[in-house]
């Protein structure tokens, strides 16, 4: 194996380890995105693009030499000398088992490498999911209580309302007690009052009375007076 697919053959088994590390359950999105958020990796990000974008290419133009290397060993003209020289046909076979060899190792490695990169991508994007989510969630939450305080107060203000309105309503009744008794009392003073004015009327027609009685009792008195004077002016 030569260098260059002895470096993609580790790079494969780079990347199937990293892939099985991120498809590992016990490590939460949580974490990846924690460590995804490292200095280390936003100092590489202006140069990931490019690097990643470089591996894809060197992988596929390894690719297609592989490709070109199987189509050359799998086809009629070496088949042809092969069976002419047993020698070749073994040299020919094992050229064609290196060029499939390079070809899947070449072939993987390119589908890993998008992979990596789509799970990392995915587990970002599910952390921020639960990340939001889980906003939502506490938003939800404050919501909730909110509108059980809301409900909470207005059950208070209802209850208060309506002892307000049981307190009015049995002042109302001893107010209207209140002007029953005093309807009551103003109708018996008015009574008293024409009792008294008839009273009035009665000692002021007797007042009357006695007067005209006293004139009259005056007057006979002065004629009587007038007689005895006369009387004795006679007896003179």
């Amino acid at each position: 194996m030569t260098v260059q697919w002895t470096v993609v053959a580790f790079f494969l088994y780079a990347e199937i380890t990293v892939n099985l590390i991120l498809c590992v359950p016990l490590i939460s999105a949580q974490r990846w995105r924690l460590i995804f958020r490292w200095r280390i990796w936003s100092w590489l990000s202006p140069y990931w693009n490019k690097c990643f974008f470089t591996i894809i290419m060197v992988l596929i133009v390894l690719f297609l030499d592989a490709l070109r290397e199987v189509q050359k060993y799998s086809g009629p003209e070496p088949m042809q000398d092969a069976k002419v020289n047993p020698n070749v046909y073994d040299h020919v076979h094992m050229k064609l088992f290196r060029a499939q060899r390079n070809l899947y190792i070449s072939g993987f490695s390119l589908f890993l490498w998008l992979m990596m990169r789509r799970v990392a991508t995915l587990l970002n994007q599910v952390a921020v999911t639960m990340e939001d989510s889980a906003g939502l969630q506490s938003q939800i939450d404050n919501a909730v209580r909110a509108a059980k305080q809301q409900q909470e107060d207005k059950l208070t203000l209802k209850q208060s309302f309506l002892e307000k309105e049981k307190s009015m309503s049995a002042a109302k009744q001893q107010l209207k007690l209140e002007v029953e008794k005093l309807a009551g009392q103003l109708k018996t003073a008015e009574e008293a009052v024409r009792k008294s004015d008839a009273d009035i009327e009665a000692m002021r027609r007797q007042a009357k009375g006695l007067a005209q009685e006293y004139d009259r009792l005056l007057r006979e008195h002065h004629q009587l007076q007038n007689l005895q004077s006369a009387e004795d002016k006679k007896d003179r």
